[in-house]
Parts: C-alpha cells; structure tokens; sequence
C-alpha cells in the first residue's frame, strides 16, 4: 500500500467485474497510468477485484496484458475477491456490468452503502455503453474495444475527481 500525502483528501477507488483478470484489472491499471502522469498519485488509492474468486492471485489475463502495454500502460495488480469490508473502506466502486453492480449491492443487505457503487460507463463520454462488455471468451480485438471504453471513462472520472470541487 502506498504512503499518501494527507495535504488532500485521499479518494479511494475500487473497479469491480467479475473474474478481476480482464476488465476491472485494465481499468485499475489505466486509471493509476493516468493519475500517475498527472502527478496526483497522493490523491487516489486504486484497487480492483472480483465478484467470484476462482481467478484470486493471478495476473491480469495475458491478452489484456498485450493490450495495456502494446498502449504502453504498465500493467499491475494480482486478482482478488470483492469483500464487504470494500464498501465501507472505498469511497467509489465502479461495476463493470449490472450483473456485478448487482453483485456488490447485495453484499450491503440494508442498502446504506449503494450510493459508492455504480456503473463504470456512467462516465464513458465518447462511448454510449452502458456496461463494459467481458472480452474474455472473445477475439483479441475484444480487449483493445474494452480498453477503449475504459480510457473514455477514467479520463472523465479523473476529470471530474481534479475539476468538481465537492468530489476531491
């Protein structure tokens, strides 16, 4: 865990899908790549997981590995399963589907955690999906599509975490 400079606020961002080798992992690694070439890596912690624990402790599956550094963003992280102790500790978690928005709501039984959970494509701005597509029983052309709609919506997350005051 990194050391954080406490000068500001620390939001704490958690990208969620189901497996946490394909999609939620490429956008943890897009979203600290652009925080990190922004000089704002004092302002975020930045995690993934997954819904289901089968894959827990592995890399990044290796076609989107591919993707993320044939774009030269280095790729980071080890798979790990969504706890309940997530919700209260991350300020937002970004669910890459409604199945896994679904998923994690249901880990807060009374409800009063799921304004911090929504859907990764509410800030796509360039892309009109609603949900990030699961590229993992696809062609390789699937990854670079989700990478895609994930630097569309880190971009305008990162926007609006540095830009509206009343998010930092």
């Amino acid at each position: 865990m990194a050391t954080f400079n406490r000068q500001f606020p620390v939001k704490r961002i958690l990208f969620l899908c189901m497996g946490n080798i394909c999609r939620s992992p490429a956008a943890h690694c897009v979203f600290q790549n652009m925080v990190d070439r922004a000089g704002l890596r004092d302002r975020f912690e930045i995690e993934s997981a997954g819904t289901i624990g089968f894959h827990v402790g592995q890399s990044p599956d290796p076609r989107m590995q591919e993707a993320l550094e044939s774009r030269k963003i280095p790729v980071i992280g080890h798979s790990r399963q969504l706890q309940m102790s997530d919700l209260a500790y991350y300020d937002l978690i970004l669910a890459m589907d409604n199945s896994n928005l679904e998923d994690a709501r249901k880990l807060d039984s009374k409800g009063t955690l799921h304004n911090k959970i929504e859907l990764f494509g509410n800030y796509c701005t360039k892309h009109d999906e609603a949900q990030v597509p699961d590229p993992y029983y696809g062609s390789t052309g699937g990854f670079d599509y989700v990478i895609d709609l994930i630097e569309d919506g880190c971009a305008n997350l990162l926007r609006q975490f540095t830009v509206n005051k009343h998010r930092t």
